[in-house]
């Protein structure tokens, strides 16, 4: 269950959590009804089979927003809308109004959603209440955002923000690969992002790169700055962070998986707990690293 993407948001770490459990019954998913597009609402984080809606861990905090989505493809109903328009035409002898046409195509709707396919899906959430750090699994914005609204409808009260740095990122992550030092415990990888500073400037990809060579040096001498770089932990988590602050690729490395290699558990619950527990302590150390270093600003400064 390990996070592969995480889009983080800062809330205060005073937040009051003694009405969680209570909040979690009462926006617990609901299947989605037979009119319905999607439904969404909260599902344990052990799977859809499991009671509790959340799992604590000392300060983490682990939430799981499930969804159900009718696949109704815009281009099956169109198609059926055209041939029930023609039959239409071909009848009366006349092409129907607009009115008409959006009035059919809403019965359409309506007639095609309850045989539609149900496409499951789930989102975890991992809030860390010490530091006051949302993550969601996630790099799309989008996505991140309506999790975190279904934390505030559960909550009654969510006040969470996106991350924020006191300084441009892009300088920063540009002055690593420019030679000036890192934080302790990361090093770079091989993969990064540079762009011209004009707007629709050029843009250089890298990939299984020597981010210190000479090529990526003439593409920074030509005045091209990083808006994504790829970074290590120790030898125990690597990532790419973006300028946007959505660290993507996330993977746990052989120095933090064989922790849980060395122990015996007994079953898929006990797995994901340990799993959990060995993410979210990576999870506080990498941001112990990056909060000073892109000077990330509090929900409660």
């Amino acid at each position: 269950m390990f996070f592969k993407n995480l889009t983080l948001f800062r809330f205060p770490a005073t937040i009051d959590l003694s009405e969680l459990d209570a909040g979690l019954a009462e926006t617990r998913l609901k299947p989605v009804g037979p009119l319905e597009l999607s439904s969404r609402g909260f599902i344990s984080p052990f799977g859809r089979d499991a009671e509790a809606l959340s799992h604590r861990i000392g300060d983490a905090l682990w939430l799981t927003v499930g969804g159900e989505d009718r696949l109704l493809p815009s281009a099956v109903v169109n198609d059926m809308l055209a041939k029930k328009l023609a039959e239409l035409e071909e009848r009366e002898g006349r092409k129907p109004g607009g009115r008409m046409r959006k009035r059919m195509k809403e019965e359409l709707v309506h007639e095609l959603l309850p045989r539609a396919f149900v496409r499951p899906s789930r989102t975890d959430a991992l809030l860390d209440l010490e530091h006051g750090v949302c993550v969601i699994d996630t790099s799309s914005r989008k996505n991140a955002e309506a999790a975190v609204s279904e934390i505030r409808r559960a909550l009654g009260s969510f006040p969470a923000l996106p991350l924020n740095a006191e300084v441009a990122p892009r300088s920063v992550l540009t002055g690593w690969i420019a030679g000036e030092p890192l934080p302790d415990s990361l090093s770079l990888g091989e993969e990064c992002e540079l762009k011209d500073a004009a707007d629709h400037g050029a843009v250089v990809k890298c990939q299984r790169q020597d981010l210190q060579s000479d090529e990526i040096t003439r593409h920074l001498e030509s005045g091209k700055q990083v808006t994504r770089l790829a970074l290590t932990l120790d030898d125990h988590v690597s990532f790419v962070l973006g300028e946007d602050l959505v660290i993507r690729k996330l993977k746990f490395l052989d120095g933090a998986v064989d922790q849980l290699e060395s122990t015996e558990r007994e079953d898929l619950r006990a797995e994901l707990d340990a799993r959990f527990a060995l993410m979210s302590g990576e999870f506080r150390r990498l941001f112990a690293v990056l909060e000073p270093a892109l000077k990330l600003s509090r929900a409660d400064a």
